[in-house]
């Protein structure tokens, strides 16, 4: 957790960075003009503006890479923008990915970090007290201004607050137990913690969802519900963003290559982002029709320059060389016209299109009779699984989910019972795990040579090869990196992509949804409701769970199982 009012936060040129004193109130915000942010050789943020205040509910959405937890930064203060303005007053308090530990830090230290502003409120409140006995003239003053930061800060209740946080996210309470004895989910929900508990005016929090469970979300949730101030959001979590935010600032690429501030609800932000895409796309299409049709024009002219003015053999030499200028006249009115025409419309990235799998309905494809694996599937699951169908694998951290779907896909065998596959029938799995590729190959060359491998085993058609470009899930750029480079987002992106290339006649999904962002999780999530394949997706998402709340569902415990 990082926590600090305007004054605290790390020093930037005054041209860039405008503070405000602490007791902001209700007049606490921050608010980030035209920023431009810069990594190497690489644009991280372009013009991006934004303001988070008193009621604000921001979400910042867009795919990995693209300068989330960069803005983030900006807005606290830690990181100086390379051009643009940034205006800051009230306290802030950032929670961030990482949490880094120093020798000696314990649960204390961040509690203490936490509760300081308000027991320093407290003992202000308290020296204007006895000032006001002593018969100070000036006590008067400062004990209004003690007891309004008090009841601001809401002090005395603080470290209940934070007593209260600390349990409901299932965080240590120990205050001496050092951080460093602490995992790295124990970690985060500590520092969580201490940033709900602490009353800022503004909260700017990156992944919030990370390392909870059910009831740390849902206490999260209302906890943000609840706020009084302004916060900015950066999250995969579909559901937060349902449940939290009121405006979407999308830094995906854009016509113009601005980011995009919307208002209204998360499916205000879906429609209006569809719809700006639609107009993208269809501005960019008209515009390469129009230049397609300018240079047939310019070669239409030049082939009448050297063969189509001719008049018929016979034809006198006068009639032929008056007809000449006209036709040059004309040409170098198409090339003009050419010349002219300005390509300004970038091509829009490329958007996911799921293949159409053709699986017949009710195809056979897997059954399981009696599986269960020792120590990590209680049995005995016995499952049918034929073309069109869907199911849901539900149930806690280690009850057995990802086992059932490695020993469905074959991966892993079962101690007891059976896995029949149909003959013909295609198989794959998307795990929680990136697959291991060789770093070293391109993405397209990964895909490139697994397609390959189908092809020449007779598992696949040539004809029924889509090309990875074909798919919409990695960008021209992402393609061309080696796959040791590509960020965890890219390569589940990959992984979904080699399993596709399959055309499966059952695809299984594990966690589908993590290290995606919230618009291709929309998109996948519509394919695998209307493919023919059969699906079995394995899930926590909260919004997926709702999306898909009308299927079939298996509830996995430890050495139990339902089917409803």
């Amino acid at each position: 957790m990082n926590s600090f009012s305007p004054s605290e936060a790390p020093s930037e040129t005054p041209s860039k960075t405008l503070s405000a004193p602490i007791e902001a109130g209700d007049s606490a915000h921050v608010r980030a003009v035209g920023v431009f942010v810069t990594r190497g050789s690489r644009r991280v943020l372009t013009d991006a503006s934004v303001t988070v205040s008193g009621r604000s509910r921001v979400a910042v959405v867009g795919e990995n890479g693209r300068g989330k937890t960069t803005l983030l930064l900006v807005l606290a203060g830690l990181l100086a923008p390379d051009r643009g303005t940034v205006h800051r007053a009230g306290t802030i308090g950032l929670a961030r990915q990482e949490l880094s530990v120093r020798d000696g830090d314990t649960v204390g230290t961040l509690t203490s970090k936490a509760l300081a502003p308000s027991l320093a409120a407290l003992q202000a409140l308290d020296d204007a007290t006895l000032a006001l006995t002593d018969g100070d003239p000036d006590a008067g003053d400062r004990y209004s201004a003690a007891l309004d930061a008090a009841t601001r800060l809401d002090a005395w209740d603080a470290e209940r607050r934070v007593d209260v946080a600390l349990e409901a996210l299932g965080a240590c309470t120990e205050r001496e137990r050092p951080l460093a004895t602490l995992s790295v989910g124990q970690r985060y929900r500590v520092r969580l913690a201490c940033l709900l508990g602490a009353r800022h005016d503004i909260l700017l929090l990156d992944e919030p969802t990370n390392h909870l469970d059910a009831d740390g979300l849902g206490f999260l949730t209302r906890r943000l519900r609840e706020h009084d101030g302004g916060l900015a959001v950066v999250s995969h979590d579909r559901a937060l963003l349902r449940d939290v935010a009121d405006r979407f600032l999308d830094l995906d690429p854009t016509v113009d290559g601005k980011p995009r501030l919307y208002a209204g609800g998360y499916d205000a932000w879906r429609e209006a982002r569809h719809r700006e895409r639609e107009r993208w796309e269809q501005d960019f299409a008209e515009q390469q029709t129009e230049h397609r049709r300018l240079q047939d024009a310019v070669s239409k002219a030049r082939d009448r320059l050297s063969t189509g003015w001719r008049p018929d053999k016979g034809t006198g030499r006068h009639q032929r060389q008056s007809r000449a200028p006209g036709v040059v006249q004309a040409l170098n009115r198409e090339r003009e016209a050419l010349e002219a025409h300005r390509i300004d419309i970038p091509r829009p990235l490329p958007a996911h299109m799921w293949p159409d799998l053709r699986v017949r309905p009710g195809a056979p494809q897997v059954r399981a009779h009696g599986v269960a694996v020792a120590g990590r599937l209680g049995g005995p699951v016995d499952l049918v699984l034929d073309g069109g169908e869907r199911l849901l694998v539900v149930g806690p951290n280690g009850a057995g989910k990802s086992t059932l779907l490695a020993v469905l896909a074959g991966v892993l065998p079962p101690t007891s019972g059976h896995v029949w596959t149909a003959p013909d029938a295609r198989v794959a799995l998307v795990g929680q795990e990136t697959a291991g590729q060789e770093p070293s190959l391109t993405a397209h060359e990964v895909y490139a040579r697994r397609t390959g491998q189908l092809v020449t085993g007779g598992v696949l058609r040539e004809a029924d090869a889509a090309g990875l470009g074909t798919l919409g899930l990695l960008d021209p750029e992402a393609m061309r990196t080696p796959v040791g480079r590509l960020s965890q987002g890219q390569q589940r992106r990959l992984d979904l992509a080699l399993a596709l290339a399959l055309r499966p006649g059952l695809i299984m999904l594990d966690e589908p949804t993590n290290h995606l962002s919230s618009a291709l999780v929309d998109e996948v999530t519509e394919a695998i409701r209307t493919t023919s394949a059969a699906v079995v997706v394995a899930t926590h998402d909260r919004q997926l769970l709702r999306d898909l709340a009308g299927w079939p569902r298996l509830e996995i415990t430890n050495g139990d199982h339902t089917v409803r």
